[in-house]
């Protein structure tokens, strides 16, 4: 691993050893990673937030983006009234948040560095997030709720018990913070993804900022383009594909274009 905390890697072999790496536990003497991936098809994405995608001042549009959101979507859409609830199904439809999606999942993330044919002439990335050591950077009334309640991430209920809206969680503290949030389990979709949120305190921080005054908490494992089809290929063969991260016909149809797809047409994209 080099200065930039980034891992080169040739084979699918030496992936592996990098996709579990750090993942004994000796309190319990078992196999149980503390960090959590995100993968993207190019290393020249970065982790911006749709949020941010959206430019300008987006910083101020989050409340009228949700409030709208909140307004027009049926009754039934999000359980109670929680706004961590519903930021939840909002980041899960696809409305711009200031959340990032990650897993728990290697795989899952190996996933969605290669599901996209029209990338594989392009070097991938896997992001990898020691998500129970970044815990201690959170401002202590919120390191006491997942300390009471032995968690390593909050839920929903968890964080509304302590900060009930955006403005609150961003004046918790003074600086920048980060807090991993595990959805409800809105669908399948989320279930199976083995999906959880990221979230900033401030909406205008860029994670990539934020993690370079956290460097020894992270690493990035680069996927050569030579090695996304073998990849993509042992992954399917895992079931590790779109029919099963996405039920439904959607995800069935998705998988079926990808699977039947010619490897010599690629570059055709």
């Amino acid at each position: 691993m080099d200065s930039k905390r980034e891992i080169h890697v040739q084979t699918w072999e030496e992936l592996q050893s990098h996709l579990f790496y750090d993942t004994w536990d000796d309190k319990i003497t078992r196999f149980r990673s503390s960090y959590i991936y995100r993968g993207l098809q190019d290393t020249n994405y970065n982790l911006k937030t749709s949020l941010a995608r959206l430019g300008g001042d987006y910083h101020k549009l989050e409340r009228h983006l949700l409030r709208n959101f909140r307004k027009y979507a049926h009754r039934d859409a999000a359980p109670g009234n929680s706004i961590w609830n519903w930021l939840a199904v909002a980041q899960h439809h696809g409305l711009p948040t200031r959340m990032l999606d990650w897993t728990y999942s290697p795989y899952i993330a190996l996933h969605f560095t290669t599901n996209d044919l029209s990338k594989f002439h392009t070097d991938g990335v896997i992001w990898c997030l020691n998500y129970v050591r970044l815990n201690q950077f959170l401002p202590e009334k919120l390191k006491r709720v997942i300390s009471k309640e032995e968690s390593n991430t909050f839920t929903t209920e968890m964080l509304a018990s302590v900060c009930s809206s955006l403005e609150a969680l961003d004046n918790i503290h003074n600086e920048d913070y980060l807090i991993f949030l595990e959805p409800p389990s809105l669908d399948n979709r989320i279930i199976n993804q083995f999906a959880l949120f990221s979230m900033l305190s401030n909406p205008t921080t860029l994670l990539d900022d934020w993690l370079k005054k956290h460097e020894q908490y992270y690493f990035k494992i680069i996927i050569p383009a030579k090695l996304k089809w073998e990849i993509r290929d042992k992954l399917d063969q895992a079931n590790i594909t779109e029919r099963v991260l996405f039920p439904g016909l959607e995800g069935l149809s998705l998988w079926l274009k990808r699977h039947y797809s010619s490897k010599d047409e690629t570059n055709s994209y």
